[in-house]
């Protein structure tokens, strides 16, 4: 693990924490040679998976990517790191659970509307104005009225 304050290649953990209900675990590091400290976290890598997009393309999934749009639907909204951490990771379980080489996009945008409902209302309308493309303001506003049922 390189430094991110001098680059020297040599770091010892000093401390390892579980976090996300065990799926992430944080460690904490010290630069042997300028004794910065510093946090790195390690997860599981999905396996390959491909994404079938809407217009039939393939694409390797990036986490990082879904991440951003995540991150966009909650700006501004009062939800933390940390949450946003265990979203991604319970996403990104959901997704493996298809046990798929390969899922559509609309797979996983399913997913993604599901777990962010729960979590933020406004999060999840933001996402789904996208998502599912709406065509009107009356089909906004039956996505709106699902709310009260």
């Amino acid at each position: 693990m390189l430094c991110p304050f001098c680059s020297h290649s040599e770091t010892k953990v000093i401390d390892s924490r579980d976090t996300n209900d065990g799926k992430i675990t944080r460690r904490r590091r010290e630069c042997e040679k300028c004794q910065s400290r510093f946090s790195t976290y390690e997860e599981v890598e999905l396996l390959r998976l491909s994404v079938l997009k809407k217009d039939g393309k393939r694409e390797e999934y990036d986490k990082h990517k879904l991440e951003h749009s995540i991150r966009k639907a909650l700006a501004k909204r009062p939800v933390t790191d940390e949450k946003i951490a265990k979203l991604m990771g319970d996403i990104e379980l959901s997704i493996q659970a298809l046990e798929k080489s390969e899922v559509a996009t609309k797979e996983i945008g399913k997913i993604v509307l599901a777990k962010l409902r729960d979590l933020d209302e406004v999060a999840y309308v933001r996402f789904a104005s996208v998502y599912k493309s709406f065509g009107s303001i009356e089909s906004f506003k039956k996505e709106l009225d699902s709310f009260d049922k």
